[in-house]
């Protein structure tokens, strides 16, 4: 028998290992962060780091602990890295606004909670909601790199027919999340406290779900991130659960390409 050479096993060892890693994700979740006071930002980027996991950021420039805003110069070289990790971005709504209700002739009563109408409810037109998502992608893309997905989340998830329509209309598709896919991290941690919401989420997501957490939430008093993050991915991970960005979502893979 002839004896196979030590070149010829090691292209076999790494194409072995090449096919491995390109196996395709059979049970994915889709995990993703919305923006908040950032407070606990690196260490989740840790976690994402450490678990190589990447995650679709929704990103708007609302108030932080620290530095000029979530999307302010301070912050910039933390989104950069990101883009760098091969994670995706996508809008929150640059001034972070809230749809609160319809109004005749396509106009809605929107309240911002950043920028300079801050916590005033104003009457916006199309025009200017599409100009508000657009602007979270423009700078997105100026300080990453990278170009955003046409996806936004608006905040709380508060939206209309008639804006979702504006919305597609200018290019950008609405994202929300699975039931089980809320995570909890803005929820009263007396009540929910995280060993409470790990267990929860380890028992309730199901593959195919979109998961949401936040990089900071000023309420709540023991931080959901990133005491729960990792031990979260390593319990879903155990079930053979895998994660993917939302680009890669059957619902919007057409919508992103």
């Amino acid at each position: 028998m002839r004896c196979l050479s030590f070149g010829f096993l090691a292209s076999l060892s790494i194409a072995v290992h090449v096919a491995h890693a390109a196996a395709p994700c059979s049970k994915p979740l889709y995990l993703t962060f919305d923006t908040g006071h950032m407070g606990v930002a690196p260490l989740i980027a840790e976690v994402l780091n450490r678990q190589n996991v990447k995650v679709t950021f929704f990103a708007a420039n609302e108030p932080t602990k620290e530095g000029d805003g979530s999307l302010g110069d301070h912050w910039a070289p933390w989104w950069k890295a990101r883009g760098a990790e091969g994670h995706a971005f996508a809008s929150h709504t640059f001034d972070h606004v809230y749809w609160r209700s319809d109004l005749p002739r396509g106009s809605w009563q929107m309240r911002p909670t950043a920028g300079a109408s801050k916590g005033q409810t104003e009457v916006w037109t199309s025009q200017r909601y599409c100009d508000q998502l657009q602007l979270a992608n423009t700078r997105l893309e100026q300080i990453t790199g990278v170009k955003p997905l046409p996806l936004f989340r608006a905040p709380g998830g508060k939206t209309s027919p008639s804006l979702l329509t504006a919305a597609k209309q200018c290019g950008f598709a609405h994202v929300g999340w699975a039931d089980a896919g809320f995570l909890g991290d803005e929820l009263p941690s007396d009540k929910y406290p995280n060993a409470l919401l790990q267990h929860r989420a380890l028992s309730n997501i199901r593959s195919g779900d979109i998961l949401m957490a936040h990089l900071g939430i000023w309420s709540r008093q023991d931080p959901w991130a990133p005491a729960v993050l990792e031990p979260l991915i390593e319990g879903l991970k155990a079930k053979g659960f895998c994660f993917a960005t939302l680009k890669d979502h059957p619902q919007f893979k057409t919508w992103t390409r």
